[in-house]
C-alpha cells in the first residue's frame, strides 16, 4: 500500500504528527511519504491518502484546503482520511468541549467535494511566541495553557484504525 500523508502546518505542530502517522503506518507495512501540502503536485500512484492541516479560526490552512480541492475528482471513490491540528486540550472546561465541537465544522468545508472516510482532530502545540500580544491577553482571559497536547497515543490509534480499515498489513 503506498500511503501519501499530506499537511499543511503553522508552526511544526501538524508536520509532527504527520510524521508520527508515517511512522506507525509505515511499521505496519505501508510505503509512505511525508509531504508538505506545498509539496504536492501530483497524487498519482498513491492508495491512501491522509491529509491535514493546522487549524486557525476554525478553518485548514489554505494550502492544505486547496489541495483537497485541487485534487477532488481524483480522491473521489479513494480511501481518504483527514486530520486537524487546534487547541482544545490547551483550553479548560467547558471552553474545550466546544472546541471539540468544530470538528463536524472542519469536514464541513469539504461537503460536496470530498467524503473521507474519517476524520479526527488532534489537539497540538501552543507556545506564547505562536500568538501576538492580543492573542496572548485573549487566550489567557479564555483560560488557555501553554504547552504540547499532542496525544501520542491518541495518534497511534487512529493510525492503527487506517491501517486495519486500509487493509495494510504489519
Amino acid at each position: 500500500m503506498h500511503v501519501l500523508i499530506a499537511y499543511a502546518t503553522a508552526h511544526g505542530s501538524t508536520q509532527g504528527i504527520a510524521e508520527h502517522l508515517g511512522k506507525v503506518l509505515a511499521a505496519r507495512g505501508a510505503d509512505v511519504e511525508v509531504r508538505s501540502a506545498d509539496d504536492v503536485d501530483a497524487i498519482d500512484g498513491y492508495d491512501v491518502f491522509v491529509i491535514g492541516s493546522a487549524v486557525h479560526n476554525q478553518r485548514w490552512l489554505p494550502t492544505a484546503s486547496d489541495l483537497v480541492r485541487r485534487h477532488a475528482g481524483e480522491l473521489s471513490g479513494r480511501p481518504v482520511w483527514l486530520f486537524s491540528v487546534g487547541m482544545p486540550g490547551a483550553l479548560r472546561r467547558p471552553l474545550n468541549r466546544w472546541a471539540y465541537t468544530e470538528e463536524p465544522k472542519l469536514v464541513a468545508q469539504f461537503e460536496g467535494e470530498l467524503e473521507p472516510v474519517g476524520h479526527r482532530l488532534f489537539s497540538g502545540v501552543v507556545a506564547k511566541e505562536q500568538l501576538t500580544r492580543t492573542g496572548r491577553l485573549a487566550f489567557r482571559a479564555i483560560g488557555g495553557r501553554y504547552g504540547d497536547y499532542r496525544d501520542w497515543s491518541a495518534i497511534e490509534a487512529w493510525a492503527a484504525t487506517i491501517a486495519a480499515t486500509s487493509a495494510i498489513e504489519p
